[in-house]
Formats: C-alpha cells, structure tokens, sequence
C-alpha cells in the first residue's frame, strides 16, 4: 500500500464490520470482505479466507463428533502450521479451550500441563507423538491423540484427512466474548508453570492494539518465526494478522540461516521476534543476508544499541519496535510507532485503536501498595481490559496476583517524566548482598555482552555473614575456550565492585523454560555449582 493510502489504525479496523468481541464475529467480519484473499501462507501453499471458513466448518463437526463441548480443553503440541489457525476459529465457536504446549518439552514438562489442564484430547506434529503418548498415559479418561500432518503409525489418518472426511457444521455457535478461548502455561521461571485463561474479548482486544502498535494495513504480510504456543505468535502475529485482514507468513521453525532467504521469498513485511533470535542473526555470515527483503518493521523486545544499528544500517529495517509484554497482560505497554522512541525502555501505555475503549493503566508502586516517586524503582501494578481471567484451577495464585484491584506484575521498573517505563529486574530474580538489593538481569546481560559466552546465569548463594553472595553459571560460546578468570576480568570493566559474581562456573547448558527464558530456579539449590566454582573472594573489595 502506497504512502497516499497509508490508513490509520483506526481506519484500518473499521474497514469491517463491528463485531461483538467473539472470534466467531471477528471472523465473519473479515470473512466477509476478504473471502479470496490470502489467509495463511504456509511452505508455498496457500490458506484463502475462504479456505479457513470451510476447514473451520469441518474441523468443529469433527471436534463435536468426539464429544467436545463449551469449556473442554484441547491440548496443543505442534510446530507452526495452518492448523492451529483453523483449531483456534473452530474451538472458539464450541466455546472449548485451546492448550497450546512447546512441542520440544518432554514428556514429564508436557504432563503437568495436560493433567492439569484436564485435556480431553490432544493435537500435535509427528515428532512429538511418542513424548504425548507417555504424558497422558497416567490420564483417565486417556485422552485421544491426533497427529497433524501425516498418518499416524498406528493407521489413524492425519488430522486433515479426518477433518476432510468428517461432515460440515456450519450452524454451531456456543462461544461468547467472555468464552475462555485459550489457556497458555507461564514460563515458569520460578516454579511450576501457571495456565493464564484468555478470554475470546480479551484475545480480539489484544490483536487489534497490535495494529496500532505496528500501523498494520490491510495488505500487510506477517511473518510468524515465533512458536504459536507462545503469546506473541498467537496474540499478536496471528491476531494482528487477523485484524488488520493482512496475510499471516507461517514458518514451520525459526532458522537463523534461511531467515533472510524466508523474508525476501515470502515478501513480508513486518516480523515479531525475540532478542535471542536478533542476536543470532547479527552474528550470522554475511551471505546469508538477502538485501532484496521488504521487511519494513520488527517487533522486539528487549532492544540495545548494537542490535538498533545492526537492523537498521546492515540488514536495512528502518523501524524497530521496543516493546513489553506478559502473558497474563498482553499488549499494554511499547513503545509508539510514529515515535518518540526510547532505546531500552518497554515503552509507554499502548492504547486500543478506537478511543471508546478502555485504556490500560500502570502504576509504579513500594512494598504497601503506595506509588513510589517518579524515577524510582517499584513494582509496575496494572489495569487493562487484556487482563487475564485469572489461573486456571488456582485461585489462590490469582488472588496473591492483585492488590486492590491491581495487577501486580512481580517486574520492578521505574517510570520518567515522559511515562516511559524501564525494567529493572523480576522481583524474584533480586540477590541481596551487604545490604543492597542487585539486579541478577543486570549481571546476566553485562556479561553475557561478552563475545565468547554464549549465555549466562547469576543466582544468590548463602553467604557466611548472612545475606547472599554472586554465583555466576557461563556456558561458553562452541569454539572458544573462556576460562573463569577470563570472565572476571571482563566483569572488573563491567560491574562495580558489588556486582562483581565471587563465584563463576562453567557449565556444558543452563535449563530453560519453553518460551526459552533461563530457568534459575532449576540452578537452586547451588550448593554443586558453588563447589566446582571458581572463588574469586580474595579479589573482591571488603565491605
């Protein structure tokens, strides 16, 4: 679309006709104005609206057939496929729950999940087949298992072929705006994962923020690199995608060394992805860069100055969106497209495109609930109609989860006079050493700056005067041979004296949760760590 055209987000969404905040209307909406335009673009094939509408028909017919009913979960183990799309479309019109889990999860990670949830069935792509099958084995009722693409071992036909069999319903339509449509399983970063309830309004209402928070149009080509059981892909991706009535570019997997050759083929021109997989890409070979891509704008979060400039004066993307996200609030803060913007900062509140909406609200708040002085460090408290519907089957989490109405995020972050907010650190990722509270994130990105260490990871040990001293866990990058006196060397210019690790070790990998955060509380207890740590007590300077 030409810069003549360039709509407004506002204008954008009003293209088609109003909806009541269920999917099903949403759909229809677009359905109706976009019939034979692309949908989902996916290894060369092509999903039309159309296409969509009549899979969606059979996919629900098929859901009902197997005795599905408003509120039944469905569990989700698959790569990035068409699927999906048609799942979640089809679910939302039963008023059944779409589980979505990380296809690379064994098979305990993905029992908790299932049985927790209570999933009457679940979809999946064929390499995780056997790891679903031992997950729900302890199940009763066993749940039914369907593979997506390909014919099962067993001689049960694909998923698609089933659907292609099964007879059409057009006519059922149970979901509501207030329907849960999804429950997606926080990272779990310090415990076991929670199941954060969406509902079908606050899905809608998170995907078409995205158009404003990305100008989306009306011929806008997404492409989709992120995993669709994460809320990025599936909120703001797909959902943006949707909203916009754009094109949704599917990859199957991220792959850092066929990126570019992706973006050019598959002419996107907007693409969401993490600062991991920015990182990765600025340091892959030159050749691999395809100058011809028509990426105008990226979506990341968090940003710094090398990964700016890299996109922008080497791989030639003139926007970049920093940005702040959570599963439990999507879509709240970023920062605004038409500027200003403020490297390293998540951003401003991030409005629905249409006035008469509620705009969410933030506050930076102390131990008792009061707001802290503009500049100072505090908890970011938040209201927004994308609020989460609470966990599922844990009311006690939901409820320490808000105070007096509030969202309580467990992120502390400070605001500036211009109501910009920047992170600090996670509550619960703070090591308190000689009487001050030290951010591990901070640790944990000056060093990991350093060429040769691929990732790394500082957690609080007990100290013997009480408090917490640093245990710092670095797993080099392949190839290079950094030792631990290497790495203090590189912390002495990094980090003042009190944020120097005393101990630092070596490790082959560090655990991860499945939207590839670090796992710290899986490093604790680090009493094995510590013993086969360098001590660097002796250089440290006394209190």
């Amino acid at each position: 679309m030409s810069e003549s055209t360039h709509l407004s987000p506002l204008e954008v969404l009003r293209q088609f006709d109003a909806h009541d905040f269920s999917i099903d209307q949403f759909f229809q909406a677009r359905l109706s104005a976009r019939s034979l335009q692309p949908m989902v673009e996916f290894q060369g094939s092509v999903m039309t609206w159309q296409d969509c509408a009549q899979l969606a028909d059979h996919a629900v017919g098929w859901l009902l057939s197997r005795g599905i009913q408003a509120g039944d979960r469905i569990g989700l183990m698959a790569y990035n496929h068409p699927a999906t799309v048609v799942l979640l479309i089809a679910c939302a019109r039963i008023g059944a729950i779409l589980v979505p889990c990380n296809p690379e999860f064994e098979a305990r990670e993905a029992q908790y999940i299932f049985e927790h949830a209570g999933v009457r069935g679940v979809i999946c792509s064929p390499e995780p087949l056997a790891r679903v099958q031992e997950a729900t084995s302890q199940m009763r009722p066993q749940p039914w298992k369907v593979v997506i693409e390909q014919d099962q071992p067993e001689g049960e036909s694909s998923l698609l072929s089933q659907w292609q069999a099964s007879t059409a319903d057009s006519l059922t339509r149970q979901g509501t705006a207030d329907s849960t449509c999804m429950i997606i399983y926080t990272s779990g970063t310090t415990g076991f994962p929670k199941g954060v309830m969406h509902s079908q309004r606050s899905y809608l209402l998170t995907a078409e923020a995205f158009v404003l928070r990305m100008h989306l149009q009306p011929d806008e080509r997404l492409m989709c690199v992120l995993p669709l059981f994460h809320i990025n892909a599936l909120m703001y991706s797909l959902g943006g995608a949707m909203a916009c009535g754009g094109t949704l570019i599917l990859i199957r997997r991220f792959s850092a060394s066929t990126f570019w050759q992706q973006a050019a083929e598959t002419r996107a021109s907007e693409v969401n992805v993490i600062m991991s997989a920015a990182a990765i890409l600025a340091r892959r070979p030159a050749e691999e860069f395809v100058a011809s891509h028509r990426l105008r704008k990226m979506f990341l979060a968090p940003l710094n100055k090398d990964l700016l400039d890299t996109f922008h004066q080497r791989f030639h993307v003139p926007v970049l969106i920093e940005c702040y996200g959570m599963t439990e609030i999507p879509g709240v803060l970023s920062n605004p497209f038409l500027g200003p913007h403020k490297l390293g900062s998540m951003g401003c509140i991030s409005p629905h495109p249409d006035p008469a909406i509620e705009r969410p609200q933030v506050l930076v708040i102390d131990g008792s609930g009061a707001e802290v002085p503009l500049g100072e460090v505090g908890e970011l408290a938040v209201k927004t109609p994308t609020l989460m519907q609470g966990y599922f089957n844990d009311t006690e989490q939901t409820e320490a989860s808000f105070q007096d109405g509030w969202f309580l995020t467990g992120d502390l972050v400070r605001r500036d006079a211009d109501d910009f907010l920047f992170f600090f650190t996670r509550k619960k990722d703070i090591i308190r050493r000689r009487g001050e509270n030290i951010s591990g994130a901070e640790i944990d990105s000056a060093i990991g700056s350093h060429p040769d260490i691929l990732e790394c990871a500082s957690i609080g040990v007990a100290a013997e005067l009480g408090e917490e001293e640093i245990l710092l866990a670095v797993v080099p990058r392949p190839g290079t041979h950094i030792t631990p006196e290497m790495v203090y060397a590189y912390a002495l210019n990094q980090l003042s004296p009190i944020k120097r690790p005393r101990y630092i070790v070596m490790v082959d990998s560090l655990p991860h949760t499945g939207s590839m955060k670090i796992a710290k509380f899986r490093l604790k207890p680090a009493d094995n760590l510590r013993r086969q740590a360098t001590d660097f007590s002796s250089k440290e300077v006394q209190p």
